[in-house]
């Protein structure tokens, strides 16, 4: 059992945490773990607290404020962009949106979660988090231009386009739905390069990122026209 924090591992664990080891990342709690090995994923390594490790000690290198009894590191997967639904993001930088977003996409059924630029990075302790275990079920992807995205691209934008409506028919092939950064939503420029703009109808000023791609994905996924 590791039972100091000067341990070679705690000091890795320590930098892993803190994104400075390119590749790796770490899921805290056992209901990531367990989504983890749900998903056919393998740590690298896993820790438990007075298993293979003291809990105070695992404490230390915890990211939560409260601590943590188990947590494990995996290697950072990337996929390729992928539909038939796909959800794109620009500049959102809030890393629990991001996370909520990755959660949404498996709820309705996306292909691949696409990272575009000025993005939070999804692997990220806050984003993983926030993902309650999805990042291990939905594949994940870069992309650096609209036009490597999948198919039709809708971009989401307040006020703009048509009202986004739904079912996205199969025969209509791929549509990615494009969302834009918290406050400022996507730039004139990458609206102009999607294939087309949509709206969703609000009574109020606008919806954070992670609630907007939500709703736009569960309007594209919908089964019927009801």
């Amino acid at each position: 059992m590791i039972t100091s924090t000067t341990n070679p591992l705690m000091k890795e664990l320590r930098r892993i945490q803190a994104r400075k080891v390119p590749g790796r990342f770490i899921a805290e709690g056992e209901d990531l773990v367990q989504a983890a090995v749900a998903a056919g994923w393998t740590p690298e390594h896993h820790l438990r607290a007075d298993l293979e490790v003291d809990g105070a000690v695992l404490a230390k290198v915890s990211g939560l404020g409260s601590g943590t009894r188990e947590l494990a590191v995996y290697a950072e997967r990337w996929g390729e962009p992928q539909g038939p639904l796909a959800v794109a993001l620009w500049g959102v930088k809030d890393p629990g949106n991001v996370g909520t977003i990755i959660r949404g996409a498996l709820a309705f059924g996306a292909g691949s979660v696409i990272i575009g630029p000025e993005t939070a990075d999804p692997f990220g302790p806050k984003a993983v988090r926030a993902s309650m275990g999805a990042i291990f079920a939905v594949p994940v992807a870069r992309a650096a231009a609209i036009d490597a995205l999948p198919g039709t691209t809708i971009a989401l934008a307040a006020r703009s386009g048509d009202v986004l409506a739904g079912p996205w028919p199969a025969e209509r092939g791929p549509v990615t739905v494009v969302v834009g950064a918290e406050r400022q939503g996507l730039p004139p420029s990458v609206v102009n390069s999607c294939t087309m703009a949509a709206h969703i109808p609000i009574a109020s000023e606008s919806l954070n990122a992670a609630m907007a791609a939500t709703l736009a994905l569960y309007e594209l996924s919908r089964v019927g026209g009801a």
